[in-house]
Parts: C-alpha cells; structure tokens; sequence
C-alpha cells in the first residue's frame, strides 16, 4: 500500500508517491481521501526519523507545498531535540540550509521565484541560530556579511535574515529561550554589530537597487532601538537616513527608522545630534506636507507610496525632545 510504503522509512521516501499525498491534502478530492491525506502526513511527522528524509525531499520535489512540510518536519527537531543529536548530523543540516539559501538568492530569477521557500529556509536558519550561535558558530556574523558582499541579491536576503534574527531575539524569544540565552544573544549582537553596521552604510551609499534599500532600511528598523548609540549619533548614519526621507519609495521606511531614533532615551549626551536630525527632517518635511496641509485629505488622496503609514509615529517624530 502506498500509505505503507510512506510510512517506511528505512530507505530513501518515495518523494512522487509524498507529493501526490500532499497534493491530495491540499486537494479538491473528497471529504475521505483529504482525511486519508492528513492521517498519514501525521504519522510521517510523528516518526522521529523522519526529518532524516528532509534533505532527500527537498532535493527531489518541486512542489513547494511538500517542501513545506519537509521544513515543518525539520522545525519540530530543531525547536525540542536540536541540542540532542550528534554534532555531524547537525552541522550537516546547518551547512545544507546555508547552501541553499545562497545557491537560491544568489541569481535574481530564482530569487523572485522561490520566494516564499528561501523565506521559510531564512526562518529555519534563524532558528538554528538561536540554538547554535555565537558557542557553536562563532563566524555567523562574519561570514553573512561576507556573503552580503558577493552579489546583491544574496544582500538583499541577508538583511531579511537579520532582521528575523533581531526580532526572534528582541521580541518572540520570550518563552523558547531561557534568560541567559537570550543575554547571551543580544550580547553577540551588540559585540558584532559593528560590521553589521558598516554593511548597511555600505549599502545606503552604493546601492542603486530600490529592493536592496527597502530591505536594508527595514532591518535598520528592527536594529534601532537597542543598538549601542555610538552607533546611530557618531557615524553618519543619521545624515544617511535623512537623505532618503525626500524619495517617496524610501519615505515610509524612512520615518519608522527616524521614529525609532526619537523613541530612544539618550539624556543629554547627544541633544546636538538630534538637534539637527530634527532641523533637517523639518526642513525636508515643508515641500512634502506643508503646515496648511490637511492630513487627512492628502491621505486619502495620495498614493499608496505617498501615504504616510503611520501617523502616530509621524506626530512622535516631529514633536521635539529638546527643550
């Protein structure tokens, strides 16, 4: 039978015979064959040898929604026994993962293409990483960066990855990891950060690639609010920021970041700085949405580039700090 021959897993998995049951999960067929479907995908997940057949899936299939399941099969042992299995098997899952996210971003074709699966591969990642690094894989940060630098499409991947890595650590670890994984983690990120940092003033300055810069802005986003200062008031990261605020594409993004600086409590150590952060952005502000302005109105008017997305952070940013 087909559900046996499934659920055997003493030798490579049938993948054609797996995607015809996923497809029939997802299928239009009936009520019975749906639950048929369902009850073997259950026992296949429910081995705890199956996630051995994962790398052999995601070779043979094309059918992304298979992929997907072989990823959810890998998610389950990486998030109860990753730090239980022998460190071959785990480096050779972690290598596999890592070569697949280049080899797929690194051409703009497959890159757009296979969207959706490098973005499950990227969360995969992430959550290897907050099990393996900084004890286990000391050159994460160094060796992204690294790859970042080859091609700017795998770039562009690269800044997705971080931003996951931020908010995984600043704001869903709560409740997977302990304490003192987390202090561990956000004690790696503010010790590497500064090459993170070079990378994305890199980008900001020499990119002409709209996808690359929106990505980059976003992971700035995510970065801001708990990076060490120096980083934000002594280097030129503000004057860079301020530069893409006028270019309707860039603006939304543009004003989380900027929000973000003027969320921060800094005393009176930098009140220069965000002083003339503040006097340009106002500056830049009076061609795009003069005093006489009604909000409202140019809202529902604008496009959708044009919007300002949120304007309570709008009204955050242009009320001073200074008084």
């Amino acid at each position: 039978m087909a559900a046996d021959r499934l659920r055997d897993l003493s030798q490579p998995i049938d993948v054609s015979l797996l995607d015809a049951t996923v497809a029939a999960f997802y299928g239009t067929g009936s009520k019975e064959e749906r639950a048929h479907a369902d009850q073997i995908l259950r026992d296949m997940q429910n081995n705890p040898d199956m996630w051995l057949q994962v790398v052999h899936i995601l070779q043979h299939t094309k059918s992304l929604n298979t992929k997907f399941f072989a990823l959810q099969v890998l998610e389950g042992v990486i998030k109860y026994r990753w730090n239980a299995l022998p460190v071959e098997q785990r480096d050779g899952m972690k290598n596999y993962i890592s070569e697949v996210i280049v080899q797929l971003s690194s051409n703009e074709a497959s890159f757009r293409s296979e969207r959706l699966y490098v973005n499950k591969l990227n969360i995969i990642l992430v959550q290897i990483l907050k099990h393996d690094w900084p004890s286990r894989w000391r050159s994460f940060i160094p060796d992204l960066v690294a790859a970042a630098k080859t091609s700017e499409t795998i770039c562009e991947n690269c800044m997705a990855i971080l931003k996951l890595l931020s908010e995984e650590v600043f704001d869903f670890s709560r409740g997977e990891m302990t304490q003192q994984k987390i202090k561990e983690l956000k004690q790696s990120l503010n010790s590497e950060f500064q090459l993170i940092h070079e990378l994305c003033l890199y980008v900001l300055s020499a990119s002409q690639r709209p996808e690359l810069i929106r990505a980059t802005l976003s992971t700035l986003h995510a970065f801001l609010s708990w990076i060490p200062l120096g980083y934000i008031f002594e280097s030129p990261l503000l004057e860079t920021l301020l530069k893409f605020f006028p270019t309707p594409s860039y603006r939304n993004l543009t004003l989380q970041c900027l929000t973000e600086v003027a969320a921060l409590n800094f005393g009176d150590y930098y009140d220069v700085q965000y002083v003339k952060m503040y006097s340009i952005f106002m500056v830049q502000l009076q061609p795009i949405l003069p005093p006489t302005t009604n909000i409202p109105e140019a809202y529902g008017h604008g496009s959708s580039e044009e919007q300002l997305q949120d304007i309570e952070n709008f009204h955050d940013l242009v009320r001073p700090q200074i008084v």
